[in-house]
């Protein structure tokens, strides 16, 4: 059992992350489902498994000497686990990183020490300022810095043939029928694959993407096509051209996942499982649900790979006001009844004349309770309505104005809707000519509404 003795540095507690069966986002569905939880790992992810072996090959290879400089294009987890492994072999760490990524990853590279610069996202890989050709500058023009190479080095999947694949065979006890997994740089599913494959090639191999990676098109077109890329949210998988260290032979199935299914399903592990994890484990978890559910069988078992902690998104994933600015978050359906709830108690719930009064008692009625605008009521219809500017303006005009009936000088009446309709359609009928609507509810009129309430619940919301 691990942890009964200490270890000699942090790096020997990478690897042997628990697998956890998730019952309740799988709840109904017969065939099991588990997470691989490598978000166990001391630097909150996958990748520290990656960061030492990636240097060790430089090391063996010559290229990296004692102070040399690493330097890398990561999305994040990368520069940590070769940051961690960094710190205790005493190289210098620069990185290189796109500007979609979160800011918690950009903080925490620089508190391991590490140099980070941060590239535009939305260029093609080509360029100059994409975050893979930056690193290779940086590499051709810093003196002792070599390029980790997550995308080629292939110490990347044989880190997983060595580590990952043995633990999940270990850990199902064989048992293992279908393996999730992402790919950004293709060396976790790359390695898991060839270690379980090796052992039961009737294992199958499913590779989550988000949709706008071009991997899935170009490994339904076995590489023949030119798909067209597209942006998207989800951080450290996908990809806009396939990695050397991606092994498309090795995946059975690509399933493509929106950025609202994979965020929905990361929110979901946490506040059902209990389980905090990233957008891109809840991109794979989602895609297992679907191969769980389609399979319907209680003898398989599907492994998902549960990634990288949701620590690194808190200001994303887990903000809802992000997420309803990237139109990812569904608004919960509130009432206009919850709108009106949240009004002066005090104020009576609803003022309003009648055609006969005169402008000057409707004018005094409003000063009194501090309203801009009244129905004018006949028994319980709405006929028409008056605001103070309008009536003021009109008094001020002809003095003679205040003596007139109301029924007289009126404008249009106000809409009525039910106490169930929805805030945001009852925003689309507010507007300059029209200040506010009636609620009504069982029949009866109950409270008015108006365009400064309904903006004021939407700010503070």
């Amino acid at each position: 059992m691990r942890h009964r003795r200490p270890y000699d540095s942090v790096l020997d507690t990478i690897g042997w992350t628990p697998l956890i069966r998730l019952s309740r986002v799988a709840r109904g569905i017969r065939t099991p489902l588990y997470g691989k939880a490598d978000f166990f790992n001391p630097g909150g992810s996958v990748k520290d498994r990656i960061g030492m072996p990636m240097i060790e090959a430089h090391e063996a290879a010559g290229t990296l000497k004692p102070g040399g400089v690493i330097v890398e294009a990561t999305s994040g987890n990368t520069g940590v686990g070769l940051a961690i492994a960094a710190a205790l072999k005493g190289y210098r760490c620069i990185f290189t990183m796109p500007d979609k990524m979160s800011q918690e990853k950009v903080r925490l590279l620089k508190a391991f020490g590490a140099e980070v610069i941060i590239t535009p996202t939305a260029v093609p890989p080509d360029h100059p300022q994409n975050y893979v050709q930056m690193a290779k500058r940086i590499v051709r023009e810093t003196p002792g810095a070599v390029l980790a190479g997550q995308f080629e080095n292939p110490a990347n999947p044989a880190a997983h043939v060595a580590t990952t694949g043995p633990e999940l065979w270990e850990q199902t006890e064989g048992r293992i029928t279908h393996f999730v997994a992402g790919a950004g740089t293709g060396g976790t599913i790359t390695g898991v694959a060839r270690y379980l494959k090796s052992r039961n090639p009737k294992i199958k191999i499913i590779a989550a993407d988000p949709q706008g990676s071009v991997l899935a098109e170009l490994w339904r077109t076995k590489g023949e096509g030119h798909p067209t890329g597209a942006p998207y949210k989800v951080e450290g998988v996908g990809q806009d051209c396939v990695p050397a260290t991606l092994d498309m032979a090795m995946v059975d199935e690509f399933i493509s996942v929106s950025d609202k299914d994979a965020f929905t399903m990361a929110r979901r592990l946490t506040r059902e499982e209990g389980i905090f994890v990233g957008g891109s484990a809840g991109m794979i978890a989602h895609a297992a649900l679907t191969v769980a559910r389609r399979l319907d069988d209680p003898e398989a078992l599907v492994v998902t790979f549960l990634c990288d902690t949701g620590e690194r998104y808190l200001s994303k994933v887990f903000n809802d006001e992000w997420m309803r600015e990237n139109q990812l978050l569904d608004s919960p359906h509130t009432s206009i009844e919850s709108v009106l709830g949240n009004k002066d108690a005090s104020a009576p719930a609803i003022v309003s004349v009648t055609t006969g009064a005169t402008v000057r008692q409707a004018i005094r009625l409003m000063a009194l309770h501090n309203v801009s605008q009244v129905p004018v009521m006949d028994g319980a219809v709405c006929v028409g309505s008056v605001a103070e500017s309008q009536l003021t303006s009109q008094s001020l005009a002809d003095p003679k104005t205040l003596d007139k009936s109301v029924g007289d000088v009126m404008d249009q009446p106000f809409p009525t809707v039910e106490s169930d309709q929805p805030v945001e359609s009852v925003a689309k009928l507010l507007s300059k000519s029209n200040r506010a609507v009636l609620m009504r509810k069982d029949g009866v009129v109950q409270g008015i509404v108006t365009r400064f309430d309904v903006l004021e619940y939407l700010m503070h919301r």
